[in-house]
């Protein structure tokens, strides 16, 4: 109780775009991977989702099955039209049973669909030939939005940054600081870091569960250039909405770190963004990290070893 009080004394900034009351928000505000943890409802489905942006972001097991699945889906459509017009205007096709018959005009489907044309099988008739001839130019059609969704998650800039997945309340020169480290997992070349840290806590104003917001001061909030990985340090000092916690504090509490990172990759010549947060459950009281990079065996070059971005040992904070 004693916290939530001095907590009150400190000002709020709600700059997260997250309402106040907590009466009015379910679970975590952003997701590990980013995302805000919104459901949008209300309105048809076709309205409220953006197909690019989603087929852009899904993961690329999952998109190549759906490129997959509509090119299959299309082309049993167009094969089952051919079949009702009847296969003898399909001149060429191999008769046989059913199955055989069907299978002719699907693969006369595939080949009319993606523009091969291999010549075995041709229409013959109105109906035929204006199927044949609509389903090659859904066919172009198709195949220029597949490739521009391919050169488009290709070609997107993103940070290629990794977070740990915890954060921790480690030692800080005479006291104790929150911390969390990121690092670079790709080639790709960022300056100009700039990292926002919001803590979000969920306090009982009389009797009304609220949301109260605190932007966290950072040791370091901005850096010239990503190489190696960053510990972003929030000293615990007595201005820190975290001054007065201890480990029970941390695990009975709601509490999120809602992190916003933004830097300039020098290929793109642009600005990208990244975002993670950490819940009480995901922050560990009494650890700190272990070093993740050293120099190779004739010390000529740096080795930054990201499997160890987690690795943290326990230390003792009584002293701190």
């Amino acid at each position: 109780m004693a916290i939530f009080n001095r907590l009150k004394r400190l000002r709020s900034e709600n700059a997260s775009g997250y309402s106040n009351n907590s009466n009015d928000t379910g679970g975590r505000f952003v997701n590990k991977n980013g995302k805000a943890n919104v459901l949008k409802r209300g309105a048809p489905i076709l309205s409220r989702y953006s197909w690019y942006h989603t087929l852009l972001e899904m993961k690329l097991g999952k998109f190549l099955l759906f490129i997959f699945g509509v090119y299959i889906v299309l082309n049993l459509f167009f094969a089952g039209l051919y079949y009702l017009i009847g296969i003898e205007h399909l001149e060429g096709v191999h008769r046989g049973s059913a199955f055989k018959d069907f299978t002719e005009v699907f693969f006369f489907s595939a080949q009319t669909f993606t523009t091969v044309g291999y010549g075995r099988i041709s229409p013959n008739g109105f109906l035929a030939n204006s199927v044949s001839t609509f389903e090659a130019f859904l066919g172009l059609l198709s195949f220029a939005i597949a490739t521009g969704l391919f050169y488009g998650r290709f070609a997107r800039p993103q940070t290629f940054l990794k977070f740990s997945k915890n954060a921790l309340i480690a030692p800080y020169l005479n006291g104790k600081a929150l911390m969390f480290r990121i690092a670079p997992f790709k080639n790709n070349n960022l300056s100009e870091l700039e990292v926002k840290v919001t803590m979000a806590i969920t306090t009982n104003e009389n009797g009304q569960l609220r949301d109260k917001f605190y932007v966290l001061d950072l040791e370091m909030n901005r850096i010239n250039a990503m190489a190696l990985s960053w510990t972003i340090v929030h000293p615990i000092t007595k201005d820190s909405p975290l001054d007065g916690f201890t480990k029970e504090d941390i695990a009975n509490t709601d509490i999120e770190i809602i992190i916003f990172i933004k830097g300039f990759d020098e290929v793109f010549s642009t600005q990208v963004v990244s975002r993670t947060s950490y819940i009480s459950e995901e922050i560990i009281w009494g650890a700190k990290f272990k070093m993740m990079y050293h120099p190779n065996h004739d010390k000529s070059k740096t080795i930054l070893s990201l499997n160890k971005i987690n690795d943290f040992e326990k230390v003792d904070l009584t002293m701190n």
